[in-house]
């Protein structure tokens, strides 16, 4: 009896230590990475706690299953890896969905542009519809895309700085320059994350083939076998 109540006790100690939140997280949930699991392998990635709105979102999601069984229906190697349309789920590999890849929830999220968060290899980011439908640049609620690029020149910095009128800040010329991306979607797609572990698998998916454009569609599947939170290791 006694150790039934000593039990009793602690589950009630560990769920006030992590209360349930008004979106329907736990406070745990916005310190914890997700492992998205992958017949290529698992890669983890970091939510900015600067984008709450995409952070929340995106957790909620996962926490539901949502990804689960989803594929990577957009793949450029040198540029970047795409998924999170429910369609990909039963569509066949090369071949066009119903939906022509903009499906998803039937609500988006505001932008969240933040000048330090830009699209360096790595980084995630959101796919969304073209300016002349979407004027405010709201994300999708579940598609989104992992940066690949590739490392830039000082001339090809320089020729992005021409295209779009923004100026590149050192520090982010450095990381183009260093590790890659792709600087000329910065502050148009909203970047709420980062990969912290397996851009080896980003990689090796970015680099099968495909139908090419304007498709981009593998021709063998890339599926999320599964997408879980978990525990931070540094």
């Amino acid at each position: 009896m006694i150790r039934k109540l000593l039990a009793g006790s602690v589950l009630l100690l560990l769920i006030s230590c992590n209360p349930k939140l008004s979106n329907g997280l736990r406070k745990d949930d916005l310190k914890k990475d997700v492992a998205i699991i992958t017949n290529y392998g698992t890669i983890v990635i970091r939510l900015s706690d600067s984008t709450p709105l995409h952070r929340d979102n995106f957790l909620r999601l996962v926490k539901t299953g949502y990804y689960d069984s989803l594929t990577f229906h957009r793949v450029i190697k040198h540029f970047m890896i795409q998924t999170g349309d429910p369609g990909s789920k039963y569509g066949q590999p090369g071949k066009p969905m119903s939906q022509g890849g903009r499906g998803g929830p039937s609500y988006t999220i505001p932008a969240e542009f933040r000048p330090y968060l830009f699209n360096k290899r790595g980084a995630i980011g959101s796919a969304r519809s073209n300016d002349d439908v979407n004027p405010t640049r709201a994300s999708s609620a579940s598609q989104f895309t992992i940066m690949q690029g590739k490392k830039l020149t000082d001339a090809e910095l320089d020729s992005t700085e021409k295209r779009t009128g923004r100026k590149i800040p050192p520090d982010q010329r450095a990381v183009y320059k260093d590790i890659g991306g792709v600087p000329r979607l910065d502050q148009l797609y909203s970047v709420f994350g980062e990969v912290v572990h397996g851009m080896d698998v980003v990689d090796s998916i970015a680099a099968v083939p495909t139908t090419g454009r304007p498709l981009d569609r593998p021709l063998v599947d890339v599926r999320i076998l599964r997408m879980k939170l978990i525990r931070r290791t540094n």
